[in-house]
């Protein structure tokens, strides 16, 4: 039996991934090959237009830098274990919820990380974010509220259910707030929030795949479905199909004159007789 190339395996194993992880992913390696290749000059310029800059009045005049941060990694190391992170926890996630719901998550978490970070700069501080680590950690927290008890195997320790390995993971960031350590604790405390809005919201019967329908129909790709027109039909009003059943009643009645006579019509017949002659 032949074997596949690793080529070919890592092929099969990328169309296999959820579509919504597999698009993020290559959006990702794409930017960190950009930044890779292009040097010091052009990744400097990459993060200082498209990363979070969370200082007024530029988060409000450059908002598309909330969802463009996330595709900015510092290094190897960085841009791996977001995106390990994100193919371990977020494929359960996007084949339990579907696509759109995922998306909305994970560019939604990753929002909301940006805004707390922008709400608190004044009393953290202040600098450029970038890196996907907010929006994983609101799909971290989306996977430990849908299955919390499933074990999170990690090297050297036994097995954590995912409630209490996302718990941790969030404590961690509280106690090193304000370390300066370089790493955007707020931020991902604010995805973290945002992923358990949206798992609560999920839960309580909302549907969060509208937020991605809407701007699908808005650029053309999703549109409302009519049904086929069936060219042997033709378009009656309804006082022609009225007319008709009239003319049917009144030809019954004819007939049952004919046959035995106006004697013969019960009181309602006699009535109907009276009302349709009036009319014609």
């Amino acid at each position: 039996m032949p074997y596949d190339s690793f080529g070919s395996a890592m092929k099969r194993g990328f169309i296999r991934m959820p579509v919504a992880i597999r698009t993020i992913i290559l959006i990702n390696a794409v930017v960190f090959v950009l930044q890779t290749l292009g040097g010091q000059t052009l990744n400097a310029l990459v993060v200082g237009y498209l990363g979070f800059d969370p200082t007024f009045p530029t988060v409000l005049l450059q908002p598309w830098r909330m969802i463009t941060y996330t595709f900015i990694h510092a290094g190897f190391l960085h841009f791996l274990f977001n995106m390990l992170w994100l193919w371990w926890m977020g494929k359960a996630v996007e084949q339990h919820l579907g696509p759109r719901s995922f998306t909305v998550i994970y560019f939604g978490a990753g929002i909301l990380g940006a805004l707390l970070d922008s709400v608190l700069a004044m009393i953290f501080g202040s600098a450029i974010v970038i890196g996907a680590s907010g929006a994983v950690t609101g799909i971290l927290v989306a996977f430990g509220m849908l299955f919390p008890r499933a074990p999170i195997m990690l090297f050297l320790f036994p097995p954590i259910e995912a409630r209490f390995f996302v718990a941790g993971w969030i404590v961690i960031d509280i106690l090193f707030l304000g370390s300066g350590d370089g790493v955007a604790r707020l931020v991902h405390l604010g995805g973290a929030l945002g992923g358990y809005l949206f798992i609560k919201a999920h839960q309580s019967g909302n549907d969060l795949s509208v937020v991605i329908r809407y701007f699908e129909y808005m650029f053309g790709r999703l549109k409302p479905q009519k049904k086929p027109k069936n060219k042997n039909m033709s378009i009656v009003s309804d006082a022609e199909i009225i007319e008709e059943v009239d003319q049917k009643e009144l030809d019954k009645i004819l007939e049952k004159i004919s046959q035995k006579g106006y004697d013969s019509l019960t009181k309602e017949e006699k009535k109907k007789l009276f009302e349709l002659s009036k009319k014609n």
